[in-house]
């Protein structure tokens, strides 16, 4: 079996704590592996992004672990303005 980095283990551990915190809180789960999946098309060696999504990622775990946090926002790229 492989070893994984400390880095990778690290985000190993905040997947896990995000589903937990995720739990009971309808339609959080399926977010969360989203955002997973598509951040693990980043090569290992861009480390600098890693560790900022890292970050990013924890500050999202203590919202999500929030008992006030009941919904989920998303911010949408801009579009055509409605006439």
């Amino acid at each position: 079996m492989a070893r994984h980095s400390q880095l990778q283990r690290e985000v190993l551990s905040l997947y896990k704590q995000c589903l937990r915190a995720a739990q009971g809180k309808p339609g959080f789960a399926p977010r969360v592996r989203e955002e997973f999946r598509r951040n693990a098309a980043l090569p290992a060696s861009d480390v600098l992004r890693i560790e900022h999504l890292l970050r990013r990622g924890q500050r999202q775990l203590q919202q999500l672990r929030d008992a006030r946090t009941t919904q989920l926002g998303v911010f949408l790229p801009p579009g055509p303005e409605p006439r």
